[in-house]
């Protein structure tokens, strides 16, 4: 029964609701809202979460969202317009319970930070990333950090000219076997790329 019509900032707003099994947002108008930043944030026992109703043409920060969702096995965000987007950094850090992620329908033109995106998804199989667009990304430290259950990892969509930090990228990658890359993926703004494919 909440009108959220008015609400602008949705910042941590069910972080730590760890015991918390289940959740109907079917009803919030998130129209005006403009961070999103930790909302899920530690929301461990979720296995389930429906945002199909959400409109998110005006958020701009998504950082930390869904991290430690980690009894989630799944996440339908195709409804998600992300085009005003600068931060999805941890955005979906410890989320060990997915083994498919489909961001095709993303549109990350104006995100400069990915670092520590998909941290310890490690059962992930499956990552869709064909429509990122990394233009403007300064910041990939850590981005896949831990995702042992990746064999293959298709960036061939990422332009890089801009990228400053590229620490412990693929750390901890263990099962990949490939990595598809284009001429656009370019280092020569890198200053930090320790421990890599470590």
């Amino acid at each position: 029964s909440f009108n959220t019509s008015e609400v602008t900032k949705m910042s941590s707003m069910f972080s730590v609701c760890n015991k918390l099994t289940s959740l109907d947002l079917s009803s919030f108008n998130t129209d005006k809202v403009k961070k999103m930043d930790d909302m899920f944030y530690g929301c461990l026992a979720l296995d389930s979460l429906d945002l199909s109703s959400f409109n998110t043409a005006n958020v701009t920060d998504m950082s930390h969202m869904f991290q430690q969702c980690s009894a989630l096995d799944s996440l339908d965000l195709s409804s998600f317009n992300t085009e005003k987007v600068t931060n999805m950094n941890n955005m979906f850090y410890g989320c060990g319970g997915l083994t498919a992620l489909d961001l095709s329908s993303f549109n990350t033109a104006n995100v400069t930070d990915m670092s520590c995106m998909f941290c310890w998804c490690s059962r992930l199989t499956s990552l869709a990333l064909s429509s990122f667009n990394t233009a403007n990304v300064e910041y990939m430290s850590y981005m896949f950090y831990g995702c042992s259950g990746l064999n293959s990892l298709n960036l061939s969509s990422f332009k890089t000219a801009n990228v400053k930090n590229m620490n412990f990228m693929f750390n901890g990658c263990s099962g990949l076997t490939k990595i598809y890359v284009s001429d656009d993926f370019a280092t020569g703004n890198v200053t930090y790329g320790s421990n890599m494919f470590t």
